[in-house]
């Protein structure tokens, strides 16, 4: 049998007391704005843009708070939340926690593009191929903060890299509970909860140690998600944008599909957290409309073709 390793990475970059700290989530977020940012900084200053260099900031900007953050939340809200939601519409609010969804961001950074082209009279394709070349270096820095904090997991795995995850505990039968808090209360010598024995055990090795035996080896999933959506997509887009002659909404279409298909794939390896929708978890169930939509834009692309500044059309050339 392997010793195979229990999660103990600690949430916070830097504690200064209880809960309160620098949580590695939030830098996540931090990274993701700064590489998307300076990502599509490089873009413009190429020619590769429908905008100006000096405009990329407060574009940036709008599009991490308009359509991450509130995006992001009201989409978990809607797609894994919805009764919890209608039965308490503050709970929107709440952010600390936890709850963000990936195709909920998504989605609120397209409706923010599409209003930002309109207010400001560019091409809305064109506004999005700089940013979605930047979107999976932000998927990663998430998937990375989803591993740090142990959460959305993988399915029971016996690789020889399967890891255990102490989150576990909240899926666990009332039995298998009972008897690690049980333990846990041994060891500790207080009463104890699954909350206090997932927030001690990065710190007391005795503790993952006796728990151990209860929890199941599993995928590291967010690993992989963040190395398939987040390295391997991003190298696939700065190609297709920087290397290859495409017009507008190409590159964006591609995020699209790509995203969609390599989140589908990825979810073969996650622990659903939702309710399956047909034989789909819900993850490929919305990816395949992040695919249609993908569709859309090459669709598009081809009937009305237009480039940016450095790319000059086939008229020409």
């Amino acid at each position: 049998m392997l010793a195979y390793w229990v999660h103990s990475l600690d949430p916070f970059a830097l504690r200064f007391g209880g809960d309160f700290g620098i949580r590695w989530y939030g830098l996540a977020y931090l990274a993701a704005f700064a590489a998307a940012y300076f990502v599509y900084l490089r873009l413009a200053r190429r020619g590769f843009s429908v905008i100006p260099a000096d405009k990329v900031g407060d574009f940036i900007t709008g599009c991490a708070v308009f359509g991450v953050l509130l995006g992001g939340r009201l989409g978990y809200m809607l797609f894994y939340d919805f009764p919890a939601f209608l039965h308490n519409p503050l709970l929107f609010f709440r952010v600390w926690e936890g709850g963000m969804s990936a195709h909920g961001g998504i989605i609120g950074v397209a409706a923010y593009t599409l209003w930002y082209a309109w207010r400001h009279r560019v091409n809305w394709p064109g506004l999005g191929d700089n940013l979605v070349v930047g979107a999976p270096l932000g998927l990663f820095f998430g998937r990375m903060a989803n591993f740090i904090n142990g959460e959305l997991y993988g399915r029971p795995s016996t690789a020889p890299w399967a890891m255990k995850f102490p989150k576990e505990i909240h899926d666990l039968p009332l039995d298998a509970q009972r008897d690690i808090l049980q333990t846990a209360q041994q060891i500790t010598g207080t009463p104890v909860g699954t909350e206090d024995i997932i927030a001690t055990a990065p710190h007391s090795p005795a503790l993952r140690e006796a728990i151990s035996g209860f929890l199941t080896p599993r995928h590291p999933s967010q690993i992989y998600e963040a190395l398939l959506e987040g390295v391997f997509l991003f190298i696939l887009l700065w190609i297709l944008r920087t290397k290859i002659r495409t017009p507008n909404g190409t590159v964006t279409g591609a995020f699209f599909i790509g995203y969609g298909l390599l989140r589908s794939f990825g979810e073969m390896f996650r622990e659903p957290d939702s309710e399956y929708v047909g034989m789909l978890t819900r993850g490929q169930f919305l990816s395949v409309f992040l695919i249609i939509i993908g569709l859309g834009f090459w669709i598009a692309a081809r009937l009305r073709p237009s480039y940016p500044p450095s790319m000059p059309s086939k008229s020409r050339t």
